[in-house]
């Protein structure tokens, strides 16, 4: 008799046949400044996201240490019951102080973040703009909200604002897209979608998850970069990329909070992080605000890694921060790539489908403040060797 999960065999040799099966490996200790270890090979890391190198920062360990011998692990409740410590409080607070926002909440991840936010702003009746290379948080928001989907070119306004025109008729309408989108490296036009926002009383939210902490002259994001951050409605963003900690933070006027609070299903339905991730997320907050130098030192190495890459014709200019791509759109040759930059003691990840679309699989770069000049011009030179 046939098992009912038999034909997971055949769906696997279809991923194996297409490069596209995943394989869970592990490091071995901390990502300890810019390197990792991974299946007993230590490797230049230029996969993470801890893009100011907090995520082992001796300050944060130590916050998250005391907050362990006062609060104890786990949070043993949601938000909403009894999982919401004096630490989870004064984080929000620290994080609408930073954005400059009347309120803040916290979610479980970003992910929970994008949608919770998104499932309690529009339902049936309603449509969702969503731009064609958002993070797949936002597009399962989109999908588990219920409302009408409209989809728009990656960046591109015209279609966005024909959309919009031709959806007059619904009765909430939502703009909605990553700010640095996290395989190109690019920027959202924020200027010319608040404007849109503004013409058509639209809700306009923008996901900062890659850009807090490393865009903008205080390090809120592109929103502040682009000077649109009074026009955005709805921002979140993530403690666990720059800010080297844990969990998602919807930030936004009061009103927005209190609703979220009472509607947004990952908020109430969740236990609440751990009260030591908060402390940890609160020391974070306090060296992005007193070293800037850190995203001025990324953003400068950034500048210069690019400039190499795209004098020897391995990547296009488009992306304008710490994520840098090398598009090679078959995923097979990705993952070839991939290996023979590990054979060499670098980690850098070959992105695929589903992360990106078909024919547009990638080497994704991520660059953190405590990569160095010699890791920088060793990369290149691997890759030089690859392309040949």
């Amino acid at each position: 008799m046939p098992h009912p999960l038999d034909w997971l065999n055949d769906a696997l040799a279809d991923l194996d046949r297409r490069a596209l099966r995943r394989k869970l490996v592990a490091r071995s200790g901390p990502q300890r400044d810019e390197r990792i270890e991974m299946d007993g090979q230590a490797l230049v890391n230029f996969g993470s996201n801890d893009y100011l190198g907090l995520a082992n920062h001796p300050e944060i360990i130590a916050a998250a240490c005391s907050a362990l011998d006062e609060e104890g692990w786990g949070a043993g409740a949601s938000p909403l019951v009894t999982g919401r410590s004096r630490l989870h409080v004064e984080l929000e607070r620290q994080l609408a102080a930073f954005e400059g926002t009347e309120a803040a909440l916290l979610f479980p991840s970003g992910y929970a973040a994008n949608v919770g936010a998104i499932t309690s702003l529009v339902g049936r009746g309603d449509a969702v703009y969503s731009d064609e290379l958002n993070h797949a948080s936002i597009i399962d928001g989109c999908r588990l909200s219920g409302a009408a989907i409209c989809v728009y070119r990656h960046c591109d306004v015209d279609r966005l604002q024909d959309l919009l025109n031709s959806g007059a008729s619904y009765r909430r309408r939502l703009i909605v897209t990553d700010s640095l989108f996290s395989m190109g490296g690019d920027y959202a036009p924020l200027a010319e979608l608040a404007q849109l926002a503004t013409e058509c009383h639209a809700i306009l939210m923008v996901d900062e998850a890659h850009a807090t902490g490393v865009l903008g002259n205080w390090g809120r994001g592109v929103c502040e970069l682009a000077g649109v951050e009074e026009n955005v409605h709805v921002r979140v963003g993530t403690l666990s990329k720059a800010l080297g900690s844990m969990g998602g933070f919807v930030t936004g006027s009061q009103r927005l909070i209190d609703w979220l609070t009472n509607s947004a299903r990952p908020y109430i339905f969740s236990t609440a992080a751990p009260a030591a991730g908060a402390a940890a997320g609160l020391k974070a907050l306090e060296i992005v605000r007193r070293e800037p130098e850190r995203r001025t030192e990324l953003l400068a190495m950034a500048d210069q890694l690019r400039g190499q890459l795209v004098e020897r014709g391995l990547c296009r200019p488009a992306s304008l921060s710490q994520i840098i791509p090398i598009g090679l759109g078959d995923p097979g040759r990705a993952m070839n790539a991939a290996a023979e930059l590990r054979q060499r003691g670098f980690f850098v990840p070959a992105i695929r489908p589903p992360s990106v679309p078909d024919g547009q699989s990638l080497l994704r770069i991520s660059l953190t403040c405590l990569h160095t000049d010699e890791q920088i011009e060793g990369l290149v030179a691997a890759l030089n060797q690859i392309a040949r």
